[in-house]
């Protein structure tokens, strides 16, 4: 019986949960779904460990969930053939090793090379996928996999089993169902679980404060389901400068705030389908959002001149086009719409569209699985590489 195929996925943290999040993810279902055998070389262990409990941050090498997880501590080393996966994936064009990159050249059959890029909705992503990228020096080729949002890329992150997992939870609906018992786990009170829920993960420059002002004083109750950790000054600001440390909470008019502990990605998703709405940052958790086919923000990763607006709009235009409310809140939530923002106003709009952004979400989910997700898209192209390199030797 042939050797399982053999994967290297390295990812150096950048965008603290977001680059481990996808890469996590994508890890375990590799080996879950397509029994590939993966080591995953991470530089930060730590930031990790939050959304694996399990991990253990003082092991050079170990297994989690049967994935292998190597800590990444430097660019130095020298490595053999035998040591190179079948396919070497770079996470986001982070630099993997020289001496790794050296062993790949001598190698025989040499691997298939990707660097697998961040997801974004522009058009010129569609004429980059899969385009080669030959080494100056080495006899080696790099090709480019973008994920994304038409069939001319490699479409989005998505376990088999995502949507049918997320249709029983919410087919569930008791007084005492799968949502309630979940909130429940993390303390939401009976009160709290019948206001608008809300949950929020964001970067730190995020107009937080001024976003609960709304909610504080507007005429509906909202329940704030926040990270420990994220927005924490205006967090604590609202507390009365309390830590927000997981499990706090408090109430100012119609608005409270509750800090829940980071949880394993299985119980963010568990989060995400039990909102009504969802503040969501980076690509992980945006991803998610989008397959909890729920209302959500996006809070897009800031990039120097204001590059990140681009790509916001680029997304909005595929998926807010008739969602102006939505398209004006994510626009003031990213400081890209013209003049002061109306937090009271654009927070009244975005509820009243609620029933055609729900219709939206579910469109949208329907379009993206057409595509097929990006781990089996992507094992499908690195199958053809290699196809296409041994006939070439023939």
């Amino acid at each position: 019986m042939p050797a399982p195929l053999n994967l290297a996925l390295f990812c150096k943290v950048v965008d603290n949960y977001g680059d481990i999040g996808i890469c996590w993810r994508f890890a375990r279902q590799l080996r879950h779904e397509h029994g590939v055998a993966v080591t995953l070389w991470v530089d930060d262990l730590a930031t990790f460990k939050r959304i694996c409990p399990g991990l253990d941050t003082a092991a050079e090498m170990q297994y989690v969930e049967d994935v292998g997880v190597r800590h990444w501590r430097t660019q130095e080393g020298s490595f053999t053939p035998d040591e190179v996966a079948d396919i070497v994936i770079e996470f986001f064009a982070c630099n993997i090793p020289e001496g790794y990159i050296e062993a790949m050249s001598q190698r025989e059959p040499r691997p298939t090379w990707l660097n697998l890029e961040g997801l974004t909705a522009e058009e010129w992503v569609e004429g980059c996928h899969r385009l080669p990228s030959r080494h100056p020096r080495l006899p080696l080729t790099k090709h480019f996999f973008f994920p994304g949002f038409t069939d001319k890329t490699g479409g989005l992150l998505c376990e088999a089993e995502l949507e049918s997992q997320r249709r029983r939870f919410m087919a569930d609906g008791a007084a005492d169902g799968a949502a309630y018992r979940f909130l429940a786990s993390l303390g939401v009170t009976e009160l709290e679980r019948q206001a608008t829920k809300v949950s929020l993960f964001c970067y730190p420059h995020a107009p937080v404060a001024a976003l609960f002002g709304a909610w504080r004083d507007g005429g509906k109750a909202v329940t704030c389901l926040v990270p420990e950790g994220v927005a924490r000054e205006a967090v604590e600001a609202f507390l009365g400068r309390r830590p927000a440390q997981a499990g706090t909470a408090h109430r100012q008019g119609a608005l409270t705030v509750r800090v829940l502990p980071f949880v394993p990605q299985p119980d963010y998703d568990k989060l995400l389908w039990s909102c009504d709405f969802n503040f969501v940052r980076g690509e992980d958790s945006f991803v998610r959002a989008q397959w909890a086919v729920q209302p959500f923000v996006w809070h897009i990763y800031p990039q120097d001149e204001n590059l990140h607006h681009t790509k916001l709009r680029a997304f909005l235009a595929r998926y807010a086009q008739a969602l102006p409310a939505l398209e004006a809140f994510s626009l003031a939530w990213n400081d890209a719409l013209a003049g002061a923002a109306d937090w009271p106003a654009l927070w009244t709009a975005l509820q009243a569209e609620q029933d055609q952004i729900l219709a939206q979400a579910e469109k949208w989910r329907e379009k993206m699985q057409e595509i097929g997700d990006m781990t089996s898209n992507l094992l499908k192209f690195a199958d053809a590489i290699a196809l296409a390199a041994r006939e070439k030797q023939i």
